[in-house]
């Protein structure tokens, strides 16, 4: 991971736990019934965050390694799912896991491809795979096609810091077939969804590195244009966010 990258989310962390989308249970079934990745299998979650990655796969009964950098996170984490004789948490980063070679057999990385440094990671995850290791690596991408994701996306290109810059849709399949090759890879598409009313709205922005914390500079005026966008587009007191799943899966 890029080392500024890593203390990005240490004041947003309880934002982040009760805000952030899960993931489709339906990735757990596709893995298992296309690639073979049984319970029995060994996972390292790298980026794990708060784990909710992991947890995806822990509730069905994986061995799961979370590796992760910052310890406001890391910490959540444990607090959360360290009562599971499953989970370890892990203080390593993409780059530098801390894993034994050979000693697992998927790594998966949700919502955090972005902020590594490729090759190394690359190299990395080689070496820590068992052979035949599979690379799964997710995110939830907001779809931008209602009046409202549309002028909720405006919002954020509006008040975010850096938000065009670390966007994870600047990772397209060009760079994923780099990372993979010369392997090949594979794309599947899986459908997500999080209904809020304001106040879980704001926690979902406040969740994303890139807007300004409570406190900082334009964090007023964010507030006040988010509470007219809910007010404009509210539908039953609440507002849809709706994602695309995609998941890429191969070997490295």
């Amino acid at each position: 991971m890029v080392k500024d990258n890593t203390s990005r989310f240490s004041n947003r962390v309880e934002d982040y736990v009760k805000y952030r989308p899960g993931y489709p249970v339906e990735i757990i079934n596709f893995l298992q019934s296309k690639f073979g990745l049984s319970p029995d299998k060994i996972i390292a979650d790298i980026g794990a965050g708060t784990g909710i990655s992991a947890e995806l796969f822990l509730n069905s009964g994986y061995e799961v390694f979370a590796v992760e950098p910052n310890t406001e996170m890391r910490e959540k984490a444990i607090e959360l799912l360290g009562h599971l004789p499953a989970f370890h948490a892990v203080d390593g980063t993409a780059e530098n896991t801390k894993l034994e070679t050979d000693s697992i057999d998927a790594v998966v990385a949700g919502q955090a491809f972005h902020w590594f440094d490729r090759d190394a990671a690359r190299a990395e995850f080689s070496r820590i795979l068992k052979p035949k290791g599979l690379v799964v690596l997710i995110w939830n991408e907001r779809k931008t096609t209602s009046a409202f994701e549309v002028a909720y996306d405006e919002l954020i290109i509006k008040h975010g810091k850096d938000y065009v810059k670390v966007d994870h849709r600047n990772i397209d399949e060009i760079k994923i077939g780099e990372f993979y090759a010369p392997e090949s890879f594979s794309y599947h598409l899986f459908q997500n969804k999080q209904v809020f009313d304001f106040y879980g709205l704001q926690g979902r922005l406040f969740s994303s590195s890139y807007m300004p914390a409570r406190g900082e500079n334009g964090y007023e005026a964010m507030v006040t244009d988010l509470k007219q966008l809910f007010e404009d587009y509210k539908e039953d007191n609440s507002i849809a966010i709706n994602y695309d799943t995609k998941v890429y899966i191969g070997k490295v």
